[in-house]
């Protein structure tokens, strides 16, 4: 069969891509060769926020009494429960994805993809080789998890996040190393149903590509949840020969030996590049991703690629934007270019992390004289109201022209709020005009507003 565009994987660029493609009235078919929906979908962003929210429901009902509502004796947080629902919500979305491919005519071809020569694929299932050729082949094959080389993955006592959020039973004790979105949010969830969890960062702060100020309330709050957070550590080695996991961690006090059920490696992905026809077609790659210009085209012509397996950030929101803008590119129309300086980066622990633009360091870095605007949620009367006085926002302005450099959160609902700035952003907002914004009560997000009228000395609630 011959189409206009296949994509080779179904992930949020994958997908996104394809749906965009046949709204342009292109032929489209996808190859995938698990279910619909990619990581994100089935292992990733959206499980585990389904996780995430029982945790944040176990936790609420702790502490119901702060709130005046009794509730009779202990809460219990079933684990494998909590996997069940989160397998569910998972599995619905996946079929989402497929009625979307039927709604939009997309062909979902089932099996494993790879890039024969120009304009072919070859898909590969159950043993079977099947050929497709189209005009334009756009590769979105994403990520799986990076493996350190000391120590090495075996599925049940040094896991991956796959295993990670289908454990059947929960674990006395957890070793994380890594604290990136994921090592924090596994590290969250496990805490917070009673796992003991040592979190191991090897860089000096957690979420380490967020402002400092952000990172360092988040450790903080992990410590006082009662996790124990090393940072400027690594795990050198771990001992699985024993009933426990025994880690040989390097810190800066010293080698520690610590004892847990489980070890959960953290450290980032690994792009899934191998074996899809890269070498056989000289599609140029550079540190394990493969280069791409402004509209996602390849070294080869006909041939694009987007999502994890491309340079910018691994994010499921990049990706599908990525995606969109390599169809339209191909169908004519008139694209602008990802700005990669202005993407939301956010983590759902309790509190919640989320920030766009430049950190307070990396505007110095860029010689910008700042303005710089904070207000913490102990001021917040929705804050106090909500009982999540944690955290703030924090503006980062150029002191000159008053154009947002960044943007800084951690508290309840943060990653909610993020989208205002990114569109201030955007559209070139200045801070005086987000502090003319009447922003409404009470509400977190007044936060922005308040945090934007501090850094010009305006502040009311503070």
């Amino acid at each position: 069969m011959d189409y206009d565009v296949i994509i080779i994987g179904s992930g949020p660029g994958g997908y996104v891509a394809a749906i965009r493609a046949a709204q342009l009235k292109m032929k489209v078919a996808v190859v995938e060769k698990e279910e619909p929906g990619g990581v994100c979908l089935n292992w990733g962003c959206i499980p585990t926020k389904s996780l995430l929210k029982s945790a944040k429901v176990f936790n609420f009902l702790k502490h119901a009494e702060e709130y005046g509502i009794s509730v009779d004796g202990e809460p219990l947080a079933e684990l494998g429960k909590m996997v069940e629902r989160s397998r569910s919500v998972a599995e619905g979305m996946s079929k989402g994805v497929k009625y979307l491919f039927k709604k939009n005519k997309i062909d979902h071809i089932m099996g494993y993809g790879r890039i024969k020569t120009k304009g072919v694929v070859e898909v590969e299932s159950e043993g079977e080789k099947q050929v497709y050729k189209a005009d334009h082949i756009i590769l979105a094959t994403g990520a799986r998890s990076r493996e350190l080389p000391d120590v090495k993955q075996d599925g049940k006592k040094v896991i991956g996040y796959r295993e990670a959020m289908t454990l059947s039973k929960k674990p006395e004790s957890m070793i994380v190393i890594g604290s990136g979105a994921i090592g924090s949010e596994f590290a969250y969830f496990y805490n917070a149903i009673g796992t003991k969890v040592t979190l191991v960062e090897f860089l000096p702060s957690v979420v380490p590509n967020e402002d400092k100020e952000v990172s360092r309330q988040l450790e903080r709050s992990f410590k006082k949840s009662g996790m124990k957070v090393l940072t400027g550590s690594s795990v050198e080695a771990v001992d699985t020969s024993g009933d426990k996991c025994v880690a040989t961690v390097k810190t800066k006090k010293g080698i520690q030996e610590i004892e847990a059920d489980v070890v959960l490696s953290a450290v980032g992905v690994a792009t899934n590049v191998e074996n899809i026809g890269l070498e056989e077609n000289d599609i140029k790659t550079e540190k394990g991703k493969i280069v791409v210009d402004d509209y996602y085209r390849t070294s080869a012509e006909g041939i694009y690629a987007i999502g994890d397996i491309v340079h910018g950030p691994a994010l499921a929101h990049v990706a599908s934007a990525e995606g969109i803008i390599c169809v339209e590119k191909i169908a004519g129309e008139e694209v602008e270019a990802l700005d990669y300086n202005n993407i939301p980066a956010c983590t759902y622990t309790s509190p919640e992390v989320a920030s766009v633009g430049y950190t307070e360091e990396e505007a110095k870095e860029k010689g910008y004289e700042l303005k710089i605007g904070k207000f913490p949620f102990t001021a917040s009367g929705k804050a106090a109201a909500e009982g999540a006085k944690e955290g703030f926002v924090k503006l980062i302005f150029d002191a000159k022209y008053g154009e947002l450099l960044g943007a800084h959160m951690i508290g309840s609902g943060v990653t909610e709020m993020i989208a205002e700035l990114v569109t201030a952003r955007k559209l070139e907002t200045t801070g005086r005009e987000i502090i003319k914004s009447v922003h409404p009560h009470p509400t977190m997000s007044e936060a922005v507003m308040e945090a934007a009228a501090a850094a010009y000395d305006e502040v009311i609630h503070l």
